[in-house]
């Protein structure tokens, strides 16, 4: 393996043990569904992506970085640049192109089909962060690789943004109670559990609303920020009222769901109508 392979993987294995231990000690929410199966079918799908990933793309975006360098293309291989402003500006813009990904993946039926499978999980909690379908993973490291070859980003920029990145998705899933306070103040800059946690509610226009993973300021930027769940933190529903039977969310069933002609129950809760048209 090489260094970034064991640093990705050592960082990622000593958050989610530590997310996972504060969830059992401070959980926010009761438990409604049993951890058993979910973890089961979450982390084997985790353990599938991870293999299809080194087997076919694998670190896609720093070859795209070493790639980038070697043929002098992208912004940074062409304007000099203190190694800071760099890694600062690879992390902005980075985290601003996921944000725009996974926004665009709730808009267009077809990349939606994709990502309900991280929608469908009915509880919320570490390994919820892991739960995606093969085929969007490939998409995220296209995309991603892209905006790294066009800003002509370091490997050492790309590396730390990925970081970040795996950090914060476990962080902004665990079903961890933090204090009120410092869950405000984090919130003007990074996202927290309870505000990402409203992303996952079965009313939609909570859904498409919340799409960071790290940086919180992009949905305070364009108007998809919400505060809190209309039904309260401890009563408000997670999921898809779409995908409710057990036997949708076992792991054979949830590879093939984005070929699955099911309509999406659009349940717009108290609000009085939907964010986008109803697809």
């Amino acid at each position: 393996m090489t260094f970034e392979v064991w640093l990705r993987l050592s960082a990622f294995l000593l958050v989610l043990l530590l997310c996972a231990l504060f969830e059992r000690r401070m959980p926010r929410r009761s438990w409604r569904f049993p951890k058993r199966s979910r973890w089961l079918t979450n982390l084997t799908l985790t353990l599938l992506n991870t293999v299809l990933a080194r087997l076919t793309l694998g670190a896609f975006a720093i070859t795209a970085a070493i790639w980038a360098s070697d043929q002098d293309i992208g912004l940074f291989n062409q304007v000099a640049a203190p190694q800071w402003l760099i890694l600062l500006t690879g992390v902005v813009v980075l985290d601003a192109a996921v944000w725009l990904q996974h926004r665009v993946t709730h808009w267009v039926p077809l990349l939606w089909r994709l990502h309900r499978v991280h929608h469908t999980d009915p509880e919320l909690d570490v390994t919820t962060a892991l739960r995606f379908h093969p085929v969007e993973i490939g998409l995220s490291l296209l995309w991603k690789a892209l905006v790294v070859i066009l800003l002509g980003l370091t490997p050492a920029a790309v590396i730390l943004f990925e970081l970040l990145l795996s950090i914060s998705a476990i962080f902004t899933h665990a079903n961890l109670r933090l204090p009120a306070g410092l869950d405000r103040r984090l919130r003007w800059l990074i996202c927290t559990p309870d505000m990402h946690r409203i992303h996952h509610s079965v009313y939609q226009p909570e859904t498409d609303s919340n799409y960071g993973f790290f940086l919180s300021i992009w949905d305070r930027a364009f108007g998809s920020y919400r505060h809190k769940p209309a039904d309260g933190v401890e009563q408000m529903r997670l999921g898809l009222l779409e995908f409710t039977e057990p036997r949708e969310l076992t792991l054979g069933h949830l590879l093939l769901q984005p070929w699955k002609n099911i309509k999406r129950i659009n349940d717009n809760g108290p609000f009085e109508k939907p964010n986008r048209p109803v697809s």
